[in-house]
């Protein structure tokens, strides 16, 4: 196992946690944080059982940001109910307190990335067009070929399927997608369907812009 590449400060700290656990029910409950960096977090005393790759909500007070788990710890295990945390606005404020600086936190070495695609922070507009609902207007955030994540006050269910328009510059590019994972208060995972050769090349080349 590598070395963290951002130092981390131990602390334990109660915050609140929701979004959806790997059945699709919502859950919001209270945990402890066991240590936390700019751009990670590690937490204990997890009850829900969340997949990897999930996006939940993180609140600290009056401050909530939404992270990626990117670590479990195994049933049976002395880490049982332990979660890694990847931040995925770390600019947003949320502990109030002063933690160390350091390179970013990708988890690369201590846990293991399942992404399929490189994902690259974005600010987009986007419309979502549920079948048989009024249009949805939100952020997509997050970007790759395969997905985004869409900033919206309402979270769609899992599993709901709908076309998404969104603004690669001056390009409004159509695609199917479909509610990979759903996070109240924050938002949407997205998963990108049935990508036609030509939009897959056009998001390859964007999101290759942004990097």
């Amino acid at each position: 196992m590598g070395k963290r590449r951002e130092p981390r400060k131990p602390v334990q700290l109660p915050v609140r946690i929701f979004g959806t656990d790997s059945t699709g029910r919502i859950f919001s409950e209270s945990v402890t944080t066991i240590d936390i960096s700019q751009n990670g977090a590690k937490l204990a005393g997890v009850r829900a059982k969340i997949k990897i790759d999930e996006l939940i909500g993180v609140s600290v007070g009056s401050n909530k940001v939404h992270f990626r788990v990117k670590w479990v710890g195994d049933p049976g295990s002395p880490v049982e109910g332990q979660v890694g945390l990847l931040n995925l606005t770390p600019e947003k404020p949320l502990w109030e307190l002063s933690l160390p600086g350091g390179a970013a936190d990708d988890f690369r070495q201590a846990f293991k990335d399942r992404r399929r695609y490189v994902r690259v922070k974005c600010s987009i507009s986007a419309e979502l067009h549920p079948l048989g609902q009024p249009v949805i207007r939100g952020k997509a955030t997050d970007l790759n070929v395969g997905g985004c994540f869409v900033e919206m006050p309402i979270a769609l269910k899992v599993e709901t399927a709908f076309e998404i328009a969104i603004w690669l510059g001056e390009t409004k590019l159509r695609l199917k997608g479909e509610v990979a994972s759903s996070a109240p208060g924050f938002g949407i995972g997205v998963r990108f369907v049935n990508t036609s050769p030509l939009d897959r090349d056009a998001l390859e080349g964007y999101v290759a812009s942004l990097m």
